[in-house]
């Protein structure tokens, strides 16, 4: 399964949630925390260190997580900002 990609996909669809996504991510002063998208979550670890997942809410049963991804800070900027290049966001 290609979590980045999925993520990349869903997420990365305008310049505004771009610029608003890579704030998340490069902000010092934002240590832990969630960033919630159009389906996916990016929980930041520490500011170095994140955890992408999608999160469902199903109706009788609750939130759902079914998978999720560990990634570096410059691995995850390296991959949006190719992504947003390559489908002109940016």
């Amino acid at each position: 399964m290609d979590i980045l990609g999925n993520f990349l996909k869903s997420e990365i669809n305008s310049r505004e949630l771009y610029r608003c996504i890579l704030a998340f991510i490069n902000s010092y002063e934002i240590r832990k925390g969630e960033f919630e998208g159009n389906e996916f979550i990016i929980l930041k670890i520490d500011r170095g260190n994140f955890i992408l997942y999608p999160e469902y809410d199903v109706a009788d049963i609750g939130i759902q997580i079914p998978y999720s991804l560990s990634i570096y800070k410059d691995e995850l900027i390296d991959a949006i900002t190719k992504y947003a290049e390559q489908n002109n966001i940016i």
